[in-house]
């Protein structure tokens, strides 16, 4: 494996701002920032899970290898309703965890979610 491989999604904000949607470098997946789609912040979460699944399952790994995660929010009292989702997301596998509530790129997003997962050994 290379040294830093490089995974797009295809995004429309990876051009525009000169990033992608995961790196696998020094024995670890760094996932983006992410944000969903959806009208509510339950639907945001769930979209936005769904991308990092896909990043993680194209790295070679899943959500029981995510060491850390960092959600941002713009409203810290919509961080609650995503609990149960994300409780089942990482299942007996928790990370460690930050929710941090800052200003998102656009107001219409409700949710962020950013991971740091244990890349699989090569041989």
């Amino acid at each position: 494996m290379a040294r830093i491989t490089r995974i797009s999604s295809g995004g429309e904000f990876e051009k525009k701002v000169g990033y992608c949607r995961a790196v696998i470098a020094g024995g670890f997946i760094h996932v983006a920032g992410t944000v969903g789609q959806g009208d509510d912040v339950v639907s945001q979460c769930q979209s936005a899970l769904e991308i990092i699944g896909k990043a993680l399952a194209e790295a070679g790994a899943g959500f029981a290898d995510v060491v850390r995660v960092n959600y941002y929010l713009p409203d810290a009292a919509e961080f609650e309703p995503c609990w149960a989702m994300l409780a089942e997301a990482f299942g007996e596998n928790p990370p460690a965890a930050t929710m941090i509530e800052s200003g998102l790129i656009d107001p219409k997003y409700r949710i962020e979610i950013e991971v740091t997962a244990l890349a699989p050994k090569t041989t």
